[in-house]
């Protein structure tokens, strides 16, 4: 047997786990568990499986402390960061309780029979149910918020789907302790089973091809995202592969707004290139800034901003050696660098300067390559011209960012070209940070994340864990409930083309 190991980015000492890597004949046991679970998660009431959802929540807040202090050990990261990312984590659950509760995730609809110009039509009704098993893939950067507890497995818990997740090897003994107080939450209210941990990169590949599995979340990098989408579409029933991928997120400043805000955009900037030290997929990864003056302020502003920083530690070692590998671009001049924490995986921080005109083609595929670390690059464009052919030539993104006056003519422009390149787009603003909200998107076009229909975060984040089933001519005694005529769980219908208000309505938390 291999025991997993657990590194302390900080001290550089490793501990041997108490988890073991999974083989495949526990795998294939936790898969046929959970699988005799997807009944019993249909069958729940949407009061049920919102408390569910509550429980759970609990469960992670009983141990906020432990996970604080492991997590710290495992990931270097301060203690107000994680308790702030704990917050979130059970904001998340309780939220999406919420979005449980409300009933529009069913998107119930009722067409009685009638005599359409087609001729008649049968008795229709049509909801969203469960897809099946999901498989869930935990991201190094957030160990509570989008690993083993965050917005994949909670989502696809509320849609009722038994999840499986696997554990990431940057903190395997958070992802132990929080995969625990889940089971925990679940095995109290009878639906122990419904969950499941795995440890190793072959179990993690085995998930995806596993015929038990029906759709996986994943959140981390383009090239292993994509090597598992691959897997996922050459199975013999290929599954949906819901992969959150990263990308350099763009920002625009306009000659107007370097005039106007010149120092306020160029700390702003480095802020929130060096969050978290740079490992947030939202990372504002290149910055467009006009020739001139006012550029040349911004610039000046954002390169001492840079000099003052402290440095951070990354999550792990190798992480901290592939930005050490990546800082770098074709024709860019070093602009500024931080110092850098005496710690196992201390890194500084680095801002690049590039001009537009000189950007080739083969500057351009580093350019749009994310680096994960506190890596900005500065562009300087002459034109408008410069400007757009060099965003043309950019991969879409997460998010795109506008920084312009109410009144600049070039903002509506770039307002909707941003809305062709990214999930989110924002104005006078910085990405980092993605709220949970009934409105957030966070995805974007390939290779962002593999499916632009859809979001990882948020009220809609459900939305992949679900298929549309439509019942014909089913006597009412056999329907689900939200479908017989007597609406008796009060959700929000369209019946014969009309929208209905039902009786249930949401709690903002």
């Amino acid at each position: 047997m291999t025991y997993v190991v657990s590194h302390n980015p900080t001290t550089g000492e490793s501990v041997v786990t108490p988890y073991e890597e999974t083989s495949p004949e526990v795998l294939d046991e936790m898969l046929s568990a959970a699988l005799t679970r997807l009944s019993d998660l249909r069958g729940q009431t949407l009061d049920e499986r919102a408390e569910m959802l509550r429980t759970c929540a609990a469960g992670l807040e009983g141990i906020g402390d432990l996970l604080v202090d492991v997590g710290g050990a495992e990931t270097g990261l301060p203690e107000a960061r994680l308790r702030s990312e704990l917050a979130r984590t059970v904001f998340q659950w309780r939220f999406l309780a919420d979005v449980v509760r409300d009933g529009n995730l069913l998107e119930a609809t009722i067409d009685h029979p009638y005599d359409s110009p087609m001729g008649p039509l049968p008795d229709l009704r049509r909801q969203m149910e469960p897809l099946g098993v999901v498989g869930v893939f935990g991201a190094s950067n957030f160990p509570l918020a989008f690993s083993v507890p965050g917005g994949d497995t909670a989502s696809a818990l509320a849609a009722g789907c038994p999840v499986v997740v696997k554990a990431h090897p940057a903190h395997p003994r958070t992802s132990g302790l929080c995969a625990e107080a889940i089971s925990r939450s679940l095995r109290s209210l009878g639906l122990d089973g419904a969950f499941h941990l795995i440890f190793g990169l072959e179990a993690g590949v085995r998930l995806v091809e596993h015929p038990h599995v029906a759709a996986v979340g994943f959140t981390g990098s383009l090239s292993a995202g994509r090597a598992l989408f691959d897997r996922a579409q050459a199975r013999p029933t290929p599954i949906p592969f819901y992969g959150e991928l990263g990308s350099v997120n763009p920002v625009v400043v306009t000659l107007n707004a370097a005039l106007a805000r010149a120092e306020d955009i160029g700390r702003g900037f480095v802020s929130s290139v060096t969050l978290g030290a740079g490992q947030f997929c939202t990372k504002p990864g290149v910055l467009f800034v006009p020739a001139g003056p006012a550029g040349d302020e911004l610039v000046r502003v954002a390169t001492l901003a840079m000099t003052q920083w402290s440095g951070a530690t990354m999550l792990s070692v190798s992480l901290r050696d592939r930005y050490l590998e990546e800082r770098h671009v074709r024709g860019a001049a070093t602009l500024a660098e931080s110092l850098a924490p005496d710690t196992s995986a201390g890194a500084m921080g680095v801002l690049l300067g590039v001009r537009a005109a000189e950007l080739g083609p083969r500057d351009i595929d580093e350019l749009t390559r994310e680096c994960f670390g506190a890596l900005g690059i500065i562009v300087r464009y002459d034109t408008v011209d410069e400007r757009a052919r060099i965003l043309d030539l950019l991969e879409p993104a997460l998010t795109f960012t506008v920084h312009a006056e109410v009144d600049d003519p070039e903002g509506p422009s770039l307002l909707s070209y941003a809305a062709t390149r990214a999930g989110r787009v924002l104005v006078n603003g910085w990405p980092t940070g993605v709220g949970v909200s009934w409105s957030m998107q966070h995805g974007g076009p390939y290779p962002a994340a593999t499916s632009a229909a859809h979001t990882s975060v948020g009220g809609a984040s459900l939305r992949r864990w679900l298929r549309p089933v439509t019942y014909q001519n089913v006597p009412s005694p056999w329907l689900p409930l939200a479908l017989r005529d007597e609406n008796p769980w009060g959700v929000t219908r369209r019946v014969d083309g009309v929208q209905q208000p039902g009786a249930r309505r949401g709690t903002r938390l």
